[in-house]
């Protein structure tokens, strides 16, 4: 195996694949391999086997810039996502460039060679190897692939039935004529809840606090409509603006009048589940759009079975777990045989990979971010970190494309080294990622600083990101070139 290369990728998920395309697209000159820890591509969508795991983004901007999504379903599941990830790494040849069961540990950079060295467990041959490069490209996501979230809940070895975290699913799990709770009101309860319900006794949405979900079509009319007529490729790129720019509008109505979309999609959900419904204790949250991820639900199938009597949603707190089922702070009881703790994500930054700039010690938190990418006094390294308010693939794309014109510039200026610099005058805002979700908020010692001019913003701004990113300045004074 060669052990050096000029780009290593880590991750073999969207953003790896996508990493890899662009690399061999735009710098083919470039060596370059894809590091992934597991045994397979995919990265989130070969990890989850919950039932019901799908998209959360409509697959047309979640799907690649340079491979169209072809299928008729706009909101796509677990599987299908799968499939397409598998015949995009084989049809650009870039399942050729990955190295599976290759989990990076640490990484060191050394100046005065302008090398990274990577030390990297080798799970096929039980052994580390030493793997280096001129350029780390982190696709790794932003969360621990080891074990979900799931709060200390008093009692819980008391439950004498099964308790499961959707990321660590059992799929020989017989749920049918089951009463099932579900704990949590994100988007991975409100896909569980409704595909469960088919086949359980009775499944309960046992939530602290609402969230807000919204209904949307599963197949997008004028995509179907546009594929009878037109090339996919250019079907695919009208629709893909279409949706971008739907979504641009949307993020801005909700931060602009957030009390009008409010009401908006209270309004739409009591037009789902009916006036005697208690909408405003079960669907209205204390919080206003967007200032926390929305859930969508396709065809409205989590109302649906509501209506059938197959699901309700109970909000309350947790008193306690008790041999058949949960104790709540209002004193009622509610009975299972299964439990699943729907409770959220264990984040982690560059997959937790210990990093050395000439024998320091890097703690990211301690950094600043740059372009929402980069880390202050971190050189020759890009992190992939996709849009909160976007389909995630929108902001791996135009990573990839920075990281390719970035290499592109050095090559042409023979330059070996880059690195943010951020100066002392720069003013810091802790909330890099500008949510006030719970998972976020548990997380946030992690997280790098973000100033509060560009570039030293993390924008999560699509649109915005196109001219800063695409056609900004490489050489912008911020960052140092040697």
């Amino acid at each position: 195996m060669d052990n050096h290369f000029d780009v290593i990728v880590i991750g073999a998920g969207i953003s790896g694949i996508g990493a890899g395309y662009h690399l061999q697209t735009k710098c083919p000159e470039k060596s370059f391999a894809i590091l992934e820890g597991r045994d397979t591509i995919g990265g989130t969508w070969d990890l989850f086997k919950y039932p019901g795991i799908r998209s959360d983004s409509d697959m047309y901007t979640l799907g690649f810039s340079f491979f169209p999504w072809k299928e008729k379903e706009a909101i796509a599941d677990g599987p299908s996502i799968l499939k397409y990830l598998d015949e995009t790494s084989k049809k650009f040849n870039i399942d050729k460039k990955i190295k599976f069961n290759h989990y990076v540990k640490d990484a060191s950079w050394c100046s005065e060679k302008s090398i990274w060295t990577l030390k990297v467990e080798d799970k096929n041959e039980m052994d580390t190897v030493t793997i280096s490069c001129n350029f780390i490209f982190m696709c790794s996501g932003y969360y621990s692939y080891e074990k979900g979230y799931t709060p200390d809940f008093d009692g819980i070895n008391e439950f004498n039935g099964k308790i499961m975290h959707p990321q660590k699913w059992d799929t020989s799990i017989d749920y049918s004529d089951k009463e099932v709770i579900v704990i949590g009101s994100g988007a991975t309860a409100v896909t569980l809840v409704p595909e469960m319900a088919k086949d359980a006794k009775h499944v309960t949405m046992l939530q602290r606090s609402p969230t807000y979900v919204v209904s949307a079509p599963q197949q997008d009319p004028l995509a179907n409509f546009l594929q009878k007529y037109l090339t996919s490729n250019l079907s695919y790129f009208i629709v893909r603006w279409k949706n971008i720019l739907r979504q641009q509008w949307y993020f801005r109505l909700c931060k602009k009048n957030p009390k009008r979309v409010k009401d908006f999609i209270i309004n739409q959900v009591r037009k789902s589940l009916g006036h005697d419904y208690d909408v405003d204790k079960h669907f209205t949250p204390n919080y206003n759009p967007w200032d926390q991820r929305m859930c969508l639900v396709p065809n409205g199938d989590l109302f649906k079975s509501i209506r059938k009597k197959q699901t309700s949603v109970v909000t309350d707190k947790i008193d306690k777990f008790t041999p058949t089922g949960i104790k709540l702070e209002s004193g009622k009881t509610l009975s299972a045989d299964l439990i699943i703790t729907a409770t959220g994500l264990n984040l982690e930054i560059c997959s937790n990979i210990k990093l050395k700039v000439d024998g320091k010690d890097i703690n990211l938190p301690d950094t600043v971010t740059y372009k929402g990418m980069m880390f202050s006094g971190v050189p020759n390294l890009v992190s992939t970190f996709g849009y909160t308010n976007a389909s995630w693939t929108l902001g791996a794309d135009l990573t990839s494309e920075y990281v390719c014109r970035l290499l592109n510039y050095m090559k042409k200026s023979s330059i070996k080294k880059c690195c943010p610099e951020a100066n002392s005058k720069i003013e810091n805002n802790d909330d890099w990622l500008n949510l006030t979700s719970g998972y976020i908020k548990r997380s946030k010692d992690i997280f790098p600083k973000q100033g509060k001019r560009s570039p030293w913003t993390n924008n999560q701004n699509f649109l915005k990101d196109i001219f800063q990113i695409r056609y900004g300045k490489i050489n912008d004074g911020d960052i140092k070139f040697s």
